[in-house]
């Protein structure tokens, strides 16, 4: 089923496959000839926070996350990056350094794109910039929610919501009419919502119970939007 009418997904879904979707085919064949294609294994870091930005990184199959881990190594998730995004240009905006940490969360082709090139390129199209920064806008708008949602939202809701937002990243690879699987360690899910492993095994069960939704391991099957929409107590209104 589509949120169509149902959720206000732009508020809450981070989104960066427009940046380099359509730009002009000159400016694309520039990058494409600078790009280096890598393989990632599920787990395996892809950059650190802290660490001098070298490259720009283009997702062409598979997902990552992006994250940043306190003193004890625990990671609070801040988005999942899905095929045909960019992550690391944030970099650019951030003194030269990687504002926060990405990872495989499954297995991944990822192009690396010299940091030296895309600057260059985004210094000489205003297509890029253009989009470049009505991205971060976005970002912006989808980071302030995501905070109100962890200072005003209980773990109940929050975790409606991420599962929401996650269903809609893993429904691109969806054939139609199949059902769409949300394929994420409990681990993860639990850094995503702000919680322990324990309350989203729990809640989960909880979901399960009330026909919200099956599990098949890792895998996750919404089986009924509508009513988890109506838990996360967010509205187009």
């Amino acid at each position: 089923m589509s949120l169509a009418g149902l959720f206000p997904i732009d508020k809450w879904n981070f989104k960066s496959q427009s940046i380099l979707t359509g730009l002009p085919e000159e400016e694309y064949t520039f990058l494409c000839s600078r790009m280096t294609d890598l393989r990632y294994h599920k787990g395996e870091v892809i950059f650190r926070e802290g660490v001098i930005a070298t490259n720009i990184f283009y997702i062409k199959k598979g997902k990552v996350k992006k994250y940043r881990a306190d003193g004890t190594g625990k990671e609070q998730i801040i988005y999942v990056a899905n095929t045909g995004e960019l992550v690391g240009y944030h970099a650019l905006l951030a003194g030269g350094i990687y504002p926060d940490s990405a990872a495989a969360i499954e297995d991944s082709v990822i192009a690396l794109i010299p940091r030296e090139d895309f600057l260059q390129l985004l210094n000489s199209s205003p297509v890029l910039a253009r989009r470049l920064l009505k991205t971060l806008s976005h970002e912006f708008t989808v980071l302030s929610n995501t905070i109100s949602a962890f200072t005003q939202r209980s773990v109940k809701e929050r975790l409606a919501i991420t599962l929401i937002v996650l269903r809609e990243k893993f429904k691109d690879e969806t054939a139609p009419g199949e059902d769409i699987l949300v394929q994420i360690s409990r681990s993860d899910l639990a850094n995503m919502v702000g919680t322990g492993i324990e309350n989203i095994a729990r809640l989960l069960s909880s979901f399960k119970a009330a026909g919200i939704l099956t599990t098949h391991g890792k895998k996750i099957c919404i089986t009924d939007i509508k009513q988890l929409v109506a838990i996360s107590g967010q509205t187009l209104g």
